[in-house]
């Protein structure tokens, strides 16, 4: 990871249902989220986009961090770390175990968790996301000064000691999200979308989809991490083919390899409310979501350690 993302504390203010929430987003020497820790203590990672980031809510009511909690109630001797970061895919995952992960020495989770869906739902771009050698001389020579420049590192402390002025973030809710709301579950999904793939942009993100489970797959069975995937929903829940495709085909995938998987499509119903935008859950949508991971999340973690 960039050093840019290693070491930061960025002051955020939100605003939720008429309070306002002020805290510090942080990652760590590492470039995880949260505080320090040592890389040999890390037993579970957790790779998710903006979704599982979520830079946007308060520390204590992430998703990752309601997981640690019920797993410290529950006397379950795991913390789970969280690597997000957002507009990552399966491609970017993948980047991450070759470019960022294999660089931390003692580095060596056990189990991985992946939070993936949304993302690669839009990936319609042929011809890129499959190219793993690809080089981009600029954008690399870039990443080298700031990874080795001592002026460049002494410029990001300066930035974050006196020009990181806390940042507001107090309408985040997108208007008339909720106006005629209709959720589509799993059943009528399938009787919706089942057999559709008949436009050259469907097949293309199934392509890429199915390129990068490929390389992810290489990297797991080489590291021998136990992975856990997520399938993931939209505020309306599956409420396009695109997604849909790509929970079904993430679902052949783990069956195929006999990889664990949690599918949140198996919420039948939702409350208004609990998203601030089309992807993005706010606090109370957080927290729902993570009782329903954790119901599935803590039967496999106690099964793995047996």
């Amino acid at each position: 990871m960039d050093r840019e993302l290693r070491n930061i504390s960025i002051p955020i203010s939100v605003e939720y249902d008429g309070t306002k929430y002020n805290y510090n987003f942080k990652r760590n020497e590492l470039g995880f989220i949260g505080d320090n820790i040592a890389a040999k203590d890390i037993k579970i990672l957790f790779l998710g986009g903006s979704t599982g980031e979520e830079m946007f809510i308060p520390p204590k009511n992430t998703i990752v961090s309601t997981l640690n909690h019920k797993l410290k109630k529950d006397k379950i001797n795991y913390e789970i770390i969280n690597a997000s970061k957002g507009g990552k895919t399966t491609r970017g995952y993948v980047n991450d175990f070759l470019k960022w992960f294999d660089k931390i020495e003692d580095l060596k989770p056990q189990i991985v968790i992946f939070y993936l869906g949304l993302n690669d739902s839009f990936l319609d771009y042929p011809k890129y996301f499959d190219d793993l050698e690809r080089k981009d001389f600029l954008k690399k020579t870039e990443d080298y000064i700031k990874n080795n420049s001592l002026i460049y590192s002494f410029k990001k402390k300066l930035e974050l000691k006196y020009f990181n002025n806390r940042r507001q973030y107090n309408n985040l809710e997108k208007k008339d999200l909720y106006k005629n709301f209709s959720y589509i579950n799993y059943e009528a999904a399938k009787k919706k979308y089942v057999g559709v793939l008949n436009l050259k942009k469907n097949e293309i993100i199934i392509e890429n989809f199915s390129k990068n489970l490929q390389n992810l797959k290489t990297i797991i069975d080489n590291k021998r991490y136990t992975p856990i995937f997520i399938t993931q929903i939209k505020y309306n829940g599956i409420s396009d083919n695109n997604l849909f495709l790509i929970n079904e085909y993430l679902k052949n995938f783990c069956r195929k390899n006999k990889y664990k998987i949690i599918k949140l499509e198996k919420i039948k119903k939702m409350d208004i409310e609990l998203f601030y935008d089309e992807l993005h859950t706010n606090i109370k949508g957080s927290l729902f979501l993570s009782n329903i991971i954790y119901s599935d999340l803590k039967e496999i973690l106690i099964e793995i350690k047996k």
